[in-house]
């Protein structure tokens, strides 16, 4: 397995913070720690777009909103104007949750409506779009099926989980979306990732980002940019 350095892994990980009573100051907090050890994004509800891109700006680090959070139970129209929303306030990243009602249903012309949507209210204006299957709640079939419209519709990223549901990313879960999305689709893996090794374990079964918030702290334990 290729070993990475510290600020290798900073850049491909979502720092993250979508807790329901995160204030301003969690937010300030939050982006400070991204620009010390310059993570790729910070990950935050929908509301924090504005001052997260703001408290970021003149940085590389992209701000990161999250629609339909984390249930994904709410319309086509309403994610849609959501994310709209989040771009017009600062956000250059969306992760949006699908339906989880209609993947269940079987409804894959529904599911596929809203994926295209999305993507194409996202690459209109240049931003990066990632869509959260929530794979706690899947069976191996509807990962699949969900990898394909993904690689027919062609979002930027599809993502495991919220971190809210019942579980996280596995490496069985990473390993299935690699084989059946395709080279076009990137792959985060999210929730529950609270060691280097588990990362660089993610990493080498195909995920490119890491949605986390425990990293943090081995990080301001450890020389940034040292092996490990």
């Amino acid at each position: 397995m290729k070993s990475y350095t510290l600020d290798d892994l900073a850049r491909m990980i979502d720092h993250t913070n979508l807790h329901t009573d995160a204030s301003p100051k969690d937010m300030e907090v939050l982006c400070n720690e991204a620009k010390e050890h310059h993570f790729a994004m910070v990950a935050i509800n929908q509301v924090q777009s504005g001052l997260c891109a703001k408290l970021l700006e003149g940085t590389d680090i992209h701000t990161g909103a999250a629609i339909s959070f984390p249930l994904g139970q709410t319309t086509i129209a309403s994610k849609v104007f959501d994310t709209k929303d989040a771009i017009a306030n600062g956000a250059n990243e969306i992760d949006y949750v699908v339906n989880q009602t209609e993947v269940k249903a079987s409804n894959w012309d529904y599911i596929k409506d809203e994926m295209s949507q999305i993507v194409a209210a996202c690459h209109e204006k240049d931003v990066t779009c990632k869509v959260i299957f929530e794979n706690c709640y899947l069976n191996d079939e509807e990962k699949i099926k969900l990898c394909e419209i993904a690689k027919a519709v062609k979002p930027d990223f599809i993502k495991t989980s919220t971190g809210f549901g019942t579980g996280g990313a596995t490496f069985d879960d990473v390993k299935l979306m690699k084989e059946h999305v395709g080279e076009n689709v990137k792959i985060k893996a999210a929730g529950g990732i609270s060691s280097f090794d588990d990362a660089e374990k993610f990493i080498s079964l195909g995920a490119s980002r890491l949605g986390t918030s425990r990293l943090i702290k081995i990080m301001k334990n450890t020389d940034n940019g040292a092996g490990y």
